[in-house]
């Protein structure tokens, strides 16, 4: 599914409990985690929720390195927005994920009115754990 059809997603869905139904519902098709990734080091910081997420480099059909994420919470609404997550940035290359304007695809997700301020808070966190992800396997390539 791509982000576009995410998009539409939302907008064919009348209203936000009917929206809020369809997030937790995407979290439960999240890819598991073991409970060894259940670690302090893959916990994300800044989050209300207990977040953890996991980035593995893997080689694209093209042969260009991407990175691969999971993740995992506590909470069934924040499974959901892992998963939105994990539709923007999962199996691109570092400078791709580099380059998406999360906050304009949440904006048109309607996120961003419709999350309370923790909950903001935490997925913006989520987003800079990723690009921080992003940047650190840029590194090596700049060097």
């Amino acid at each position: 599914m791509s982000i576009q059809d995410l998009i539409d997603d939302f907008a064919f869905l009348d209203d936000w409990e009917e929206r809020y139904r369809y997030v937790i519902e995407l979290g439960r098709e999240l890819e598991p985690l073991s409970e060894a990734e259940h670690a302090p080091e893959n916990k994300v910081q800044g989050c209300v929720s207990q977040v953890w997420l996991i980035s593995e480099p893997v080689k694209g059909a093209d042969g260009a390195p991407r990175l691969h994420f999971r993740g995992d919470s506590d909470a069934h609404i924040v499974r959901g927005l892992i998963a939105i997550l994990m539709r923007l940035y999962s199996d691109r290359t570092p400078a791709e994920i580099l380059e998406i304007d999360a906050r304009a695809i949440f904006g048109q997700l309607g996120l961003d009115a419709h999350l309370t301020p923790q909950r903001s808070n935490g997925l913006y966190s989520m987003v800079a754990r990723i690009e921080a992800d992003a940047k650190a396997h840029l590194a090596p390539a700049a060097s």
